[in-house]
């Protein structure tokens, strides 16, 4: 699982950051997920090593137009030469219309199938692998964020030792390799956690923007790998982000700290804080990590490996 930034500005783009968009390549099955998709998310695809041709479904956390503008430019375009196919796009009240809309005065179809879905709180999406789960955030507009969650996996199946034992390879070794407790002819018993490697515990992505803090997005990042939240203001700016409605590096931070999560990245940041200003990006990390020192910043193209759990038991 790895995370690529595509925008981390927040409101407008600034010429180092354009804005919101976030990328989840599943590489195991060779499959792209897209989280908000702001003006020019196609092009930072192209900038990218993401191929738009993976792109298989897209997450929208609210109708602003730094979140949705690049959505019906990049759909188009997965139609004219990309190969994309079969998209499903998940998004709050209003995707749905706005997208029709746009299709029917710009004259644009999908040729190769847009499913859209509206979402609401609680179960997103589930797979044999994975399930998505939201919750409503704390925003002016119906705002959600969203948990991908990795379904825990057997450990390593050990078949030397099962050989060693003098169990028939087989569907026996499946049962074993599933946990179960199997029964040989001769009447010996196994049990398939003495010839299984630690259980993989999967691995937790949650995606928090916009908000101002709210204990939803702290109930969404419990125990997350890495939360991607956004932190729009510095912490002296925190009358503006009650009045806008977004959070501050510091709210952020003890979201994280709360949840417990692994990991913090920033993003969505107000170009207020670009170089030349009286608080700069240096700034805003400081005031995190002072709360949560495993707090990183986004910037454009910023690339995070989400690593893998391993424990005996769950």
């Amino acid at each position: 699982m790895e995370v690529t930034f595509l925008g981390t500005s927040s409101g407008v783009p600034t010429k180092s950051r354009n804005v919101s968009s976030v990328a989840l390549r599943l590489t195991q099955r060779g499959e792209i997920w897209l989280f908000d998709c702001g003006e020019g998310t196609q092009h930072q695809l192209l900038r990218s090593d993401l191929r738009t041709s993976q792109l298989k479904k897209i997450f929208i956390t609210h109708m602003h137009g730094d979140h949705v503008f690049g959505l019906m430019g990049l759909l188009a375009s997965c139609g004219l030469g990309a190969d994309a196919k079969d998209i499903e796009l998940f998004g709050p009240p209003g995707i749905e219309p706005y997208l029709k809309s746009c299709m029917k005065y710009s004259y644009t179809y999908f040729p190769y199938g847009v499913t859209i879905k509206t979402v609401e709180p609680g179960l997103v999406y589930e797979d044999e692998e994975f399930t998505v789960t939201c919750e409503l955030l704390k925003h002016r507009v119906t705002a959600y964020g969203y948990r991908v969650s990795e379904k825990n996996k057997a450990g390593i199946f050990d078949v030397e030792k099962a050989k060693k034992a003098g169990i028939p390879s087989g569907p026996l070794y499946g049962k074993l390799k599933a946990g179960e407790t199997i029964t040989l002819e001769d009447g010996k018993t196994f049990s398939g956690v003495d010839f299984c490697g630690p259980t993989e515990i999967g691995r937790k992505f949650v995606y928090c923007t916009d908000t101002v803090f709210c204990e939803n997005a702290i109930a969404l990042a419990e125990d997350a790998d890495v939360l991607i939240h956004e932190a729009t203001f510095a912490h002296q700016d925190a009358s503006m982000a009650f009045e806008k409605m977004h959070s501050t590096t510091t709210m952020a931070a003890q979201v994280a700290l709360a949840a417990q999560v692994k990991k913090l990245i920033m993003t969505h940041f107000s170009p207020r804080y670009a170089p030349g200003n009286p608080i700069q990006m240096k700034d805003l990390l400081l005031e995190a990590r002072a709360i949560f020192p495993e707090t990183v910043l986004a910037y454009d193209f910023f690339r995070y490996d989400i690593p893998r759990r391993r424990d005996k038991k769950i």
